[in-house]
């Protein structure tokens, strides 16, 4: 039997699979940051409360996770693959590497900022 991994993908390939249905996105970012910017149609499932044995994903077809980064979706998805999940897959390079590639997303200027990206705007560089 062959141990399942983690597949790593750029935004072209999720969004060739999401247009043809193939896959479910997942978001492991926290609640405020889905609410100021996400993917239209990204499920959010916040890396802080991420129940990879527990988690409702659906049996067939790809999983696959983003947050801001690559780091949170990559450590969500090898909870899910360790839990013996198949067909799971993250973002490479995260929201950033969406937006880089032409993708929209859904912005809400009124949303508050992440606590994250408070603390970086605040902290002395």
């Amino acid at each position: 039997m062959t141990a399942q991994r983690l597949e790593e993908v750029d935004a072209a390939t999720v969004k060739a699979w999401l247009d043809r249905g193939e896959a479910v996105l997942i978001d492991v970012r926290e609640i405020g940051e889905h609410a100021r910017e996400h993917i239209a149609g990204a499920r959010l499932v916040p890396l802080s409360t991420f129940d990879a044995a527990n988690a409702n994903f659906p049996n067939s077809g790809k999983i696959v996770l983003h947050c801001a980064s690559g780091i949170r979706s990559a450590k969500a998805g090898e909870k899910l693959v360790a839990s013996g999940k198949t067909g799971v897959a993250h973002l490479k390079g995260g929201l950033p590497a969406w937006k880089s590639a032409g993708f929209p997303t859904e912005f809400n200027a009124k949303a508050p900022l992440s606590l994250p990206r408070q603390m970086q705007i605040i902290a002395p560089i």
